[in-house]
């Protein structure tokens, strides 16, 4: 499936959780699903097999959405991605959903990666800092990297903060250099 096919099923989506002002949701229970049936064999084979008619893949769908409480428009989707035999994109649908979520509550990812381990005071601050700096809101995943002597390089978007005391140093030598 195209990007573009993964967008506009994600615009539509994100349309209805937008009505609904469930975007949290949506995103968190079209993820619980898709996590799901990437975790079940048995489910994915079932719901992509061409052999299973709609009806009882529709009722299948049914019986896992109640037992996952998903919400209805998420159920919805579902079915729609199911009928339409777009099985094999839940994945690029997710993350074109979740950038099209993102989009519209102007929130911002951020991939922060770091020296050493980062407490939760020291998240939230950088995460506060990257709010005022980029004027948005920031949703921040961590992670750390060895090979940095410390500090920390900052992704957004197409944005690179670089902290990182390699870069400092690199700065520092280019000074020295030009003196």
């Amino acid at each position: 499936m195209s990007q573009a096919v993964a967008r506009r099923y994600a615009a539509a989506m994100a349309d209805v959780a937008f009505e609904k002002n469930s975007a949290q949701r949506v995103r968190a229970d079209f993820s619980s699903f898709v996590s799901a049936f990437y975790a079940a064999a048995d489910l994915r084979n079932f719901l992509e097999s061409p052999a299973v008619s709609i009806e009882v893949k529709q009722k299948v769908i049914a019986t896992v959405a109640a037992k996952m409480q998903l919400d209805g428009g998420v159920t919805n989707f579902i079915r729609l991605i199911v009928n339409h035999g777009r099985t094999e994109s839940f994945r690029e649908i997710e993350k074109a959903l979740a950038e099209e979520l993102n989009a519209r509550m102007g929130i911002e990812l951020a991939e922060v990666t770091s020296a050493k381990p980062l407490n939760e005071s020291e998240r939230r601050e950088l995460t506060s800092a990257l709010e005022r700096r980029t004027g948005k809101k920031i949703e921040a995943r961590f992670r750390e990297d060895g090979s940095l002597l410390g500090g920390a390089v900052v992704r957004v978007g197409s944005t690179v903060y670089d902290g990182s005391v390699r870069e400092r140093l690199n700065r520092l030598r280019e000074q020295l250099v030009g003196e």
